[in-house]
């Protein structure tokens, strides 16, 4: 088989070679706690998963699910943005679903990109923020995330002739790798920068709900003007532990969710309905199980943290996402030599941050999708193997 050009452009997955690691470390003898991927590891809420085992009883949810999204779905979006981040949308022109968050991420490049248009990208960030530009033929310029500047952009310090030639940025707040986290004042320099520079912002807010110690992620969507210059996308993978049903949406202005539709509606037909349904519910439903979530998530952080202080390692506790960024001990030369022998000797998977751009050099990410006495136990043998 010939492969296309497009390919080269692309980076072996990095979870692809962690795996592999897993399987030596467990073809020889070690117990693996796997802190690598980011997917959650508690159950959905239990009426979620009743209303979905009615919906999929129902005989008339098996034909095609329009591209669209089901209406109940589109409806819930707009009354869950109005009620949790005072946003008003219409439901016709400014939602889309989506089959999760990352169909959104690649496809929209495809709706908005010609060939060798530049695409402002986060480093550190997800490897979706590179991929998709690439895949549809455009460029990339990646932004450097720095921890001395709190891991925000410096829109000040990004070339003239860059800002020119840009036409979509991509940013993600809170943050996947790095746990951190925007403020409104930020996302105001945002839309008066994308304004003048006549630049599109997509938003990845897939970590929106997950939230510590007080603290309330803003939507990129509540400062003046960001309509008129971007979207949002989300899913309901993190928020409600639903990431296999794979289904997202993306809200914001009408003219950039009109592009990604019309390619949408030349390749799919929508994630199947009643897990739209399901979906609804979620969005409409009880808020416990959400804020329930959270804790689970801050309490789990709190035990790695704590454990890996025992051993003289400290880390910053991040105020959202389920992850933890953390900066190397110095003994140590690069992100895949620590995190490729912690797991030979130790059994525990992490990801080195060198996957998530050359930024992320010096540092791993964390997941925190183990119960607290795994993520005990994996900070114990951290500290130990660090010591």
């Amino acid at each position: 088989m010939i492969k296309a050009d497009r390919l080269d452009t692309l980076q072996p997955g990095i979870f692809s070679l962690i795996n592999e690691k897993k399987k030596q470390a467990l073809n020889a003898g070690k117990n693996i706690i796997d802190l690598s991927i980011g997917s959650p590891d508690m159950a959905p809420p239990s009426h979620v998963k009743e209303i979905l085992l009615q919906a999929a009883q129902d005989d008339k949810n098996y034909g095609y699910a329009l591209t669209e999204g089901l209406e109940v779905f589109k409806n819930a979006v707009v009354n869950w943005y109005e009620k949790n981040y005072r946003v008003k949308l219409d439901p016709a022109t400014e939602v889309l679903s989506l089959m999760g968050s990352q169909d959104g991420l690649t496809h929209l490049h495809w709706a908005l990109l010609n060939p060798g248009d530049l695409v402002l990208i986060p480093d550190p960030g997800y490897p979706i923020y590179q991929a998709g530009p690439l895949l549809a033929g455009g460029k990339i310029y990646p932004l450097p995330l720095l921890e001395e500047n709190d891991y925000l952009p410096d829109l000040d310090n990004i070339p003239v002739e860059i800002c020119e030639k840009a036409k979509v940025m991509i940013l993600n707040y809170p943050s996947n790798p790095l746990a951190a986290t925007a403020t409104k004042e930020f996302f105001e320099d945002l839309v008066a920068f994308a304004k003048k520079h006549q630049i599109i912002i997509v938003h990845d807010f897939a970590y929106s709900e997950l939230s510590y110690d007080g603290f309330k992620n803003p939507s990129f969507l509540e400062v003046p003007g960001a309509k008129e210059v971007g979207v949002e996308i989300h899913s309901v993978s993190k928020t409600f532990n639903l990431a296999g049903c794979r289904l997202g949406f993306i809200v914001g202005n009408a003219e950039v969710i009109d592009a990604l539709r019309l390619v949408k509606s030349n390749i799919d037909y929508g994630t199947f309905s009643p897990i739209q349904i399901a979906a609804a519910s979620a969005l409409t439903g009880p808020e416990e199980c959400v804020k329930e979530n959270a804790l689970n998530y801050q309490h789990r952080r709190d035990v790695l943290i704590e454990e890996l202080a025992k051993y003289g390692w400290q880390v910053p506790k991040p105020k959202a996402s389920m992850f933890v960024w953390a900066k190397l001990p110095e003994k140590f030369p690069s992100s895949e030599d620590f995190a490729f022998k912690l797991l030979a000797q130790t059994g525990v998977a992490v990801v080195p941050g060198i996957a998530f751009g050359t930024h992320g050099e010096g540092y791993v990410r964390i997941g925190l999708v183990q119960d607290k006495e795994k993520i005990r136990e994996a900070g114990k043998r951290i500290g130990e193997f660090i010591s």
